[in-house]
């Protein structure tokens, strides 16, 4: 059996020494990869298990680390926050060549287009999208030195390291100058907050990173894709959850390939009402919302030009890559419309 990221003899031998009550395992096939970490299937025959490893090529420093998803999510599984269960962590690169985790199967779709979303109620997509709401507002309440994330991450200045951070991102994967990205630096180093909370933040929070359970009620049944998490602003994550946003009309938006267009749908939110509706379950302050939005807009700018490099070199698992490049300067004057406004 060939499957890209997988040294599938080795994976046996591994999985029958440390994840034996699986029984044998069976196949394996690629769920989702490409423009972040490799997700598998195994079918085991007494379960089914989930691998994650990293891409494939032009991994950046401090990106893409198995060990910080594997952490929060067994310190989040005790908690409101749904997330899969953890089975066992490998730092062992022999196995499948990069460290690796295995978690449990939910049983849940990732949506990440209208098709995908099939045709629920205008009432359960509304559902969905105030339930995505409250998902992020619970991930923000959770008490995370009472979970044993107390030094997951410093949240003293976070804003100020995530724009070094980023903008460290973007000189090692650029494929072009762009003096619009330049200014926009400028400017959101002007404008970063005084002081902020301090919260678990998911560091990528959208749609597609949930694993949906259609029905009545429909329902979030885990979230999913913690590599980016840390200890941080939790309006950085409502912004970025809102740059994917796509509301109706946006054709702009509409032309930027990530996250699909799924909240077009009749009956969601659109991006306005989900934030006050995170404002109201969460009890925060959003008046700044349009910095973090900004930021949002920056921060997947910078993402893309990575996965952007990635396909140039030809190191992509999977379709859909040939115009992400063009998506960058899309979003960098998105980040500067929102801080024009007053």
């Amino acid at each position: 059996m060939t499957v890209p990221g997988i040294d599938w003899p080795a994976l046996i031998a591994w999985m029958g020494r440390n994840v034996p009550d699986a029984g044998e395992p069976l196949s394996v096939s690629l769920i989702s990869g490409g423009r972040s970490n490799l997700t598998y299937l195994i079918e085991a025959r007494d379960r089914r298990l989930v691998l994650r490893r990293p891409p494939l090529g032009h991994v950046l420093p401090t990106a893409h680390d198995m060990r910080r998803e594997w952490r929060v999510i067994s310190a989040l599984a005790a908690t409101p926050v749904p997330v899969p269960s953890p089975v066992v962590f490998c730092a062992d690169e022999s196995v499948v060549g990069a460290p690796f985790y295995l978690m449990g199967y939910v049983e849940g779709a990732a949506v990440r287009n209208r098709e995908e979303l099939g045709s629920p109620s205008q009432a359960q997509t509304r559902r969905l999208s105030e339930r995505l709401a409250e998902v992020l507002a619970a991930i923000h309440a959770v008490d995370y030195r009472e979970v044993g994330l107390g030094d997951f991450g410093r949240p003293e200045g976070y804003m100020a390291r995530q724009l070094e951070r980023w903008g460290q991102q973007w000189e090692r994967s650029k494929t072009a100058d762009l003096p619009e990205y330049d200014r926009l630096v400028e400017r959101l180093r002007e404008r970063l907050p005084a002081a902020s909370d301090s919260t678990l933040v998911h560091g990528d929070y959208r749609l597609d990173n949930t694993l949906i359970r259609f029905g009545d009620p429909i329902e979030i049944m885990a979230v999913v894709d913690w590599e980016m998490s840390t200890l941080g602003d939790p309006l950085a994550d409502l912004g970025l959850t809102l740059t994917y946003w796509h509301d109706q009309g946006d054709e702009e938006r509409a032309r930027i390939p990530v996250a699909g267009d799924v909240t077009v749908a009749p009956g969601f939110m659109n991006a306005a009402e989900f934030a006050a509706h995170y404002a109201k379950v969460s009890g925060r302050d959003i008046s700044d919302l349009g910095f973090y939005v900004a930021f949002g807009n920056f921060k997947l700018a910078v993402i893309v030009e990575g996965i952007h490099a990635r396909f140039r070199q030809g190191k992509t698992v999977g379709e859909g890559f040939d115009r992400i490049g063009s998506a960058v300067p899309t979003l960098i004057s998105r980040a500067h419309r929102m801080l024009d406004q007053p």
